[in-house]
């Protein structure tokens, strides 16, 4: 048998002991919460959630990591992992990073302000002159990283965003509308902070695998499953125990990173 032939029979077989053993994924992520988080060690979150249920259906057992979010990044170029989640879709990581069809859920990046110092916002251009928290190493599309009409202000965090909003130090903030309300329930700020229905992005974050033998197959068979499971009360349920009280605007997470994400 050419060497050739022996090396796809080779590849054929492992994909298929892939498929029929389930291999242990890993899968490493930041936390992101309500998307996916720890609480006391143990993973918890929308994602975390749906994500294990579809696996399950698969007959696929996953170990969870959480990492900064540039080392998530470097370890799924590199083929370190098995898989990242909760990841924006670019050109550039097609090379090395598989997406299933249908996403985990859809981010919408928008503001939050002070109650008592508000500001109308309805395009972009409604930011000139103000200072406007973001985070570090996050995509807000380049509308709005590359306008010179308004400052952006880094901070090394969600949270410390938020601190630098209720002592004044910057107008708004921008990050993705169920984190922010998941934040600002979990600092006590719902009566000093509101949100805006303006949306800065919107786009998908997906599951990435990592371009391995027999993962082209995975990542359709979970597309598939995901897509059946967010028709089921379950799905609902799911979203439900996440819902940060005080909500604002009406929101239900739908198809869709986390901009460097």
């Amino acid at each position: 048998m050419p060497d050739f032939v022996r090396l796809l029979c080779v590849l054929a077989l492992s994909s298929l002991s892939f498929m029929a053993h389930g291999e242990r994924l890993r899968i490493v992520t930041e936390e992101w919460a309500p998307y996916i988080f720890q609480e006391e060690g143990v993973p918890r979150g929308i994602h975390y959630e749906v994500a294990n249920e579809v696996f399950t259906r698969l007959g696929i057992e996953v170990q969870w990591q959480f990492l900064p979010w540039k080392r998530c990044l470097a370890m799924i170029e590199h083929g370190l992992v098995d898989g990242v989640m909760d990841i924006f879709r670019t050109d550039a990581r097609t090379a090395y990073i598989i997406y299933p069809d249908e996403p985990m859920s859809t981010v919408e990046f928008t503001l939050f302000q002070l109650r008592a110092k508000p500001h109308t916002v309805r395009r972009l251009e409604d930011l000139a002159g103000l200072n406007v928290g973001v985070s570090s190493g996050y995509d807000y599309g380049s509308a709005f990283n590359e306008s010179p009409l308004f400052r952006r202000e880094n901070a090394p965090t969600q949270e410390a965003n938020f601190g630098k909003l209720a002592l004044g130090r910057i107008d708004l903030l921008v990050t993705d509308r169920l984190v922010g309300r998941h934040l600002r329930h979990r600092l006590g700020l719902e009566q000093k902070v509101e949100e805006l229905s303006f949306i800065i992005r919107r786009t998908p974050q997906y599951l990435g695998l990592s371009r391995k033998p027999g993962r082209e197959r995975l990542a359709q068979r979970f597309a598939d499953e995901l897509r059946l499971f967010k028709q089921e009360p379950a799905y609902t349920a799911i979203l439900r125990r996440h819902e940060a009280p005080g909500s604002d605007i009406p929101h239900t997470v739908e198809q869709q990173g986390r901009g460097m994400p």
